[in-house]
């Protein structure tokens, strides 16, 4: 059986059979390359759930997902569906970058740190942050979108931004 069955169906805040692909991938890890082919499954759910796998992956098993790191930076990130977008930029800082790559990924975070979802503003802004920590030059970007984010009238990106302080 492939992987994509288990991926369909559902609604947005439906898991599908994620934590069964999930287990068959930790039971065989030559399952990733199916798993990021279905990134560009043509069910944005679908696609949705595979990003989100290949993220919860790379926490724990960082070199099987390394290779295909730049699914996170492909088409996925300019989805019109923010939970598509939240998964990539939770992803992004997980990974090592550079060149074109890197300029890249932080045209994403830079561009979704004014997404109109609040979890996709948030998470941009931590990922950001994560890299502002090894590169000194996003640090004053940073300091303007948690001053945003302390004038939003949002609780939640005012506790993010929070956060984010305490970590820098």
């Amino acid at each position: 059986m492939t992987l994509r069955p288990l991926l369909a169906g559902g609604d947005r805040r439906s898991q599908a059979r994620s934590t069964d692909v999930l287990a068959r991938v930790h039971a065989d890890n030559a399952l990733v390359a199916e798993l990021v082919a279905l990134v560009g499954d043509d069910d944005w759910l679908v696609s949705m759930r595979a990003l989100d796998l290949l993220e919860k992956l790379a926490h724990t098993h960082p070199s099987w997902i390394a290779p295909h790191k730049r699914v996170f930076i492909g088409a996925a990130a300019d989805s019109d569906k923010w939970e598509v977008r939240l998964q990539v930029v939770r992803a992004l800082p997980l990974f090592e970058w550079a060149g074109a790559d890197e300029r890249r990924v932080l045209k994403i975070l830079q561009r979704d740190v004014a997404h109109p979802q609040t979890f996709v503003r948030a998470w941009a802004l931590d990922s950001l942050a994560t890299f502002a920590s090894r590169k000194p030059r996003l640090k004053p970007v940073v300091r303007r979108h948690l001053r945003l984010f302390d004038r939003s009238g949002s609780k939640a990106l005012a506790a993010r931004a929070r956060h984010i302080r305490e970590r820098l």
